[in-house]
């Protein structure tokens, strides 16, 4: 029966029953009255039964009843079956996910703009130590008591990860992943890195220790090469072709090694460095006397811009390895003629060492790999430049000792820019400069 149809049945009734009733009594009105007010008193019992159905825990059969309140009844059983299976089909599918999120390796966790934490994952308990139900809506600051951490989390700056160890196993080694979500809720990925981490301190051990043991025999290989050139003037072309040809290969594998145990030492070194304010001028002119050495016979115009007299606080050795790197491959990729300008200034937030070159150029594609190790735009370059493909790779470690980044444009046929971005927090004035002194 259609709601038309339950609304319009207690009308017709009063029509064709009481109205007629009451004229054949003489007491229309009274018994109109009458009807009506217990028609409200039957539907104020209906709301009674259907409030008393509702406060009931789980579900129940509905009251019997008949008419519009008995489909509402039912349209209200309905609608709670509905909500049930919806609810179990919710339930499912987010016991589904925690299962899943409990069988990854990773941690995870949930926690609200402030920190608080709604959920996390079996591996992220066992990594942070936290414990159910005690850690549930506690702040992860409280937990991870790491300066750096709590500065990551409202920093809202997630492009690069957080390395740090965990809070009661120390030998662990976690990076530390966070994303926004909803509103301005974080989504904390955690992974353990120890095991990397222990295979990178071998690596650089091995390098190390490999590069040192090289060194000897390089020497001992070169210094007879360049006795045998000097005293063979006497030998055949040929002969004489092989033994040049040997000594330039030796010199590249020393300059191999030289790179690589300056990179060693670089890595291992770290962040604990002895820093003091560096005069750039000086330093850009010592480098800019070697960039011309090098440069040789090779017509080109190199120019140094020093616009500010400021102090850069670092390592003045590591920050010449890295500056000296960037000004020498200008010199050796820009052709004859062209040009290259080295500018030191500083912006509201960064200090700039510039590098611009007309060179080459590089392709768009090979510059987020710029700065590996041995990863070369173009290996048919190596040949003509005798390049160890470290150089970039100690500029990267270099900025990162001194909380800068790398950044790169560049252009195939234009040239290139290479800038050291520094931030301004490392800045000394020259007069602060010389009482650190």
């Amino acid at each position: 029966m259609k709601i038309s149809e339950l609304i319009v049945q207690p009308l017709v009734i009063f029509f064709l029953v009481i109205l007629p009733l009451g004229l054949l009594i003489g007491q229309p009105l009274a018994l109109t009255f009458a009807a009506i007010v217990l028609y409200l008193l039957w539907s104020l019992r209906q709301v009674y039964r259907l409030a008393s159905w509702l406060q009931q825990p789980g579900e129940s059969e509905p009251p019997e009843s008949h008419g519009l309140w008995g489909r509402i009844f039912d349209s209200i059983l309905r609608l709670q079956a509905e909500h049930s299976k919806a609810q179990a089909r919710l339930q499912a599918l987010l016991n589904r996910i925690q299962q899943s999120t409990n069988a990854l390796k990773d941690g995870v966790i949930l926690t609200n703009s402030d920190g608080v934490m709604d959920w996390w994952n079996s591996a992220a308990a066992d990594m942070l130590g936290l414990r159910k139900p005690n850690d549930t809506g506690q702040t992860i600051h409280y937990l991870v008591r790491d300066p750096s951490f709590k500065q990551y989390f409202f920093s809202k700056a997630y492009d690069d990860p957080l390395l740090l160890s965990a809070p009661k196993k120390p030998q662990m080694q976690l990076k530390v992943h966070i994303t926004l979500f909803g509103e301005d809720d974080r989504l904390i990925v955690i992974q353990d890195v120890t095991q990397l981490k222990q295979l990178e301190s071998v690596r650089q051990v091995f390098i190390s220790n490999v590069s040192h043991e090289l060194r000897t025999p390089l020497t001992v290989i070169s210094g007879y090469l360049e006795t045998l050139i000097d005293t063979g003037a006497d030998l055949a072309p040929r002969r004489q072709r092989a033994l040049s040809q040997m000594q330039t290969q030796a010199r590249r594998m020393e300059a191999l090694v030289t790179d690589l145990l300056l990179l060693s030492k670089i890595e291992n070194e770290g962040g604990e460095i002895r820093q003091l304010p560096v005069n750039m001028h000086d330093l850009l002119l010592r480098i800019l006397d070697s960039a011309k050495v090098v440069a040789g016979d090779k017509v080109l115009k190199i120019s140094l811009a020093v616009e500010s007299d400021a102090r850069l606080y670092g390592n003045e050795t590591q920050l010449h390895s890295a500056f000296s790197n960037l000004v020498l491959n200008a010199v050796k990729y820009t052709p004859e003629g062209k040009c290259i300008d080295i500018r030191w200034h500083l912006t509201k937030r960064h200090a700039v060492l510039s590098v611009t070159d007309t060179g080459i150029g590089i392709d768009s594609i090979h510059i987020p790999r710029l700065t590996e190790r041995f990863y070369r735009a173009d290996p048919s370059r190596h040949t003509g430049t005798g390049g160890t493909g470290l150089g970039l790779a100690i500029v990267k470690h270099v900025l990162l000792n001194h909380d800068a980044r790398l950044d790169i444009s560049s252009r195939p046929g234009e040239g290139s820019c290479f800038a050291c971005l520094f931030p301004i927090e490392r800045i000394r004035e020259p007069e602060v400069a010389l009482e650190v002194h």
